[in-house]
């Protein structure tokens, strides 16, 4: 409600928190639409209630409960969302919210290999970056045009979270579906705050969800050249994670993937039918080379 362009609808998804605060947030404004979800179906199946829900807006903006937006964000999204209407995506400047001046996320960004991260994570919030196309947006703030969420199906409800939004961008990048950058837009994130679930849980979810986004949505040239290293990346995540003691949360989650790699294949050739993407940019919106791979993601 702070901000300098206050949307036209607000839908607030409790995914069966603990916390009963519907008549406070509804108090808020009466703009406020407040849905309480007797169980938590995750992050991915909640968005795309409220995604479904805005059928009638144009975009949608997705801001996780522990970011917080600069008065000006919604603005500047939105306004480059104009000035750009070949863009799918909008992806904000993230900025950790501990008081450490440090960036979290300037959008997402993607390994041939299948792994991903967030770009610039790490480095001075202060830098002045570049308004430029990207592989994807981070879920936690980020604006997209409706339009594009219906085309590809929003998010996978099935990787219940974690990985879901890079899926999301994946499969948005396939159906030509490009994101841009925009980095006078600014929030602060907590990072976590929302789940008190554990780091095993996080640890669970991501590393079967990678490899369900890149057999799902990974397109041929990329799939069959690189799926040897993919491998390798996945048997180099169970050593790395075992070496600190999470032997068991590695082996149950690849062995999950494994399970659901019959239903990634029938979505694969869904998704496959429908690609639309210019191959040069495609490839120039994802990274590769071990070097790149070593220096920019972290443990």
């Amino acid at each position: 409600m702070a901000q300098t362009s206050v949307p036209d609808r607000l839908v607030v998804i409790d995914n069966a928190s603990s916390a009963d605060q519907g008549d406070l947030i509804s108090a808020v404004s009466p703009l406020v639409e407040f849905v309480r979800l007797g169980t938590n179906v995750g992050f991915a199946a909640a968005n795309n209630l409220g995604i479904e829900m805005l059928r009638d807006c144009e975009f949608v903006a997705l801001v996780n409960p522990d970011a917080f937006p600069e008065s000006t964000w919604l603005d500047r999204l939105l306004a480059a969302a104009e000035a750009h209407p070949d863009f799918a995506s909008f992806a904000s400047t993230i900025e950790r919210a501990d008081g450490s001046g440090r960036l979290e996320s300037a959008g997402d960004a993607y390994h041939v290999y299948g792994t991903a991260w967030p770009s610039r994570g790490g480095g001075p919030a202060s830098a002045t970056l570049p308004r430029q196309e990207v592989f994807g947006a981070s879920a936690a703030a980020a604006l997209y045009r409706r339009e594009w969420l219906e085309r590809v199906g929003g998010f996978d409800g099935r990787f219940f979270c974690y990985f879901e939004d890079v899926d999301l961008n994946l499969r948005l990048q396939v159906a030509g579906g490009r994101c841009l950058y925009v980095p006078e837009a600014r929030v602060r994130h907590v990072g976590g705050a929302s789940s008190d679930s554990g780091r095993e849980f996080a640890i669970y979810h991501s590393q079967r969800n990678v490899v369900w986004t890149f057999v799902k949505s990974a397109p041929p040239h990329v799939f069959w050249r690189y799926l040897p290293m993919h491998l390798l990346l996945n048997v180099g995540s169970v050593v790395t994670y075992a070496a600190r003691g999470h032997t068991r949360t590695l082996l149950r989650a690849k062995r999950d993937a494994l399970l659901g790699l019959p239903a990634m294949l029938k979505s694969r050739r869904t998704i496959m039918r429908a690609r639309a993407f210019d191959r040069a940019t495609f490839d120039a919106n994802l990274r590769s080379g071990v070097r790149v791979l070593l220096r920019e993601t972290r443990p």
